[in-house]
């Protein structure tokens, strides 16, 4: 079930706090987050945000199409290996 309309999309209160001081300061540089829940909001546009994934960082270019979405979408949990058989190539 989807956040309640009244309470707004959510963001942790550190990272957008760091978005908004590289934005001050006009810089560019990564920022590794555990919070796979925070929405992505307009200010996220261009920075790279290294999403958790249970095991490593993976680093997310932030677009415009992404706005809205939540930062978890775009950092995978599970890597599929392939289907189990014998090996052999026909």
């Amino acid at each position: 079930m989807s956040r309640s309309s009244k309470k707004g999309p959510f963001v942790e209160e550190r990272l957008m706090a760091r978005i908004e001081a590289l934005n001050a300061a006009n810089s560019k540089q990564m920022i590794r987050t555990w919070s796979r829940a925070s929405t992505i909001f307009p200010e996220m546009v261009g920075h790279t945000i290294a999403v958790h994934d249970g095991k490593k960082h993976v680093p997310v270019y932030v677009s415009e199409a992404m706005v809205g979405h939540k930062l978890g979408e775009f950092a995978p949990t599970r890597a599929f290996r392939g289907h189990a058989g014998s090996g052999k190539v026909r």
